[in-house]
């Protein structure tokens, strides 16, 4: 092979490798643009605490369903929820509108496992309690501590994140990643904004 041939291909396979990182570099895109608000002050660690609740709800969502890609769309949806909820076209909080969204999924899925079994199901929406009890009580509590619940919501969160995508279950692979690093970087920011405030 010439020298040449040789750092083409070099170069394609650089290139692939950067191209299966798309959902950790959309993660880190997306973390820092809901960071903003936090980092100057404008928000609170405890304004978050929809995320962690879109985090539990966008894995029962493709349990209940048993179509892993769909964890994208819901996504989208719960980003849809928390806009609307911040620009107050909704009645509720988007918190308390993604948990009546997460329970409405939870019926249909136990009942679709009525007539075929889920495995996946009941652990999916014991975390969904579990995320979402943590969100609540957050936004219950006093702000600094309710800020740091948020933070170790996230940080459960992304172990539960890596251990989806090891082991790829219940979400595709690349929400998985991109989850992980979102949940990361915005622990990393809601206790860095909250010590410092």
């Amino acid at each position: 092979m010439t020298e040449a041939s040789k750092s083409a291909s070099e170069s394609r396979t650089s290139g692939w490798r950067s191209i299966q990182w798309w959902p950790a570099a959309i993660g880190m895109a997306f973390a820092a643009f809901v960071s903003i608000d936090l980092l100057n002050g404008s928000e609170r660690g405890t304004d978050l605490a929809a995320i962690v609740v879109a985090s539990g709800l966008v894995y029962l969502a493709a349990a209940a369903l048993e179509i892993p890609w769909v964890s994208w769309p819901v996504f989208l949806l719960s980003v849809v929820v928390i806009t609307l909820a911040r620009l107050g076209l909704i009645p509720f909080n988007a918190a308390s509108a993604m948990l009546i969204v997460a329970a409405i999924v939870a019926v249909y899925g136990v009942v679709r496992a009525l007539r075929r079994p889920n495995r996946e199901l009941p652990l999916q929406a014991i975390a969904m309690i579990v995320f979402g009890g943590l969100a609540t009580v957050a936004l219950f509590i006093s702000p600094f501590v309710g800020a740091l619940l948020v933070a170790a919501g996230l940080v459960a969160h992304a172990g539960w994140d890596v251990y989806h995508h090891v082991n790829n279950k219940v979400v595709v692979r690349s929400m998985a990643e991109f989850c992980c690093v979102l949940d990361t970087v915005l622990a990393i920011v809601v206790v860095l904004a909250t010590l410092a405030g």
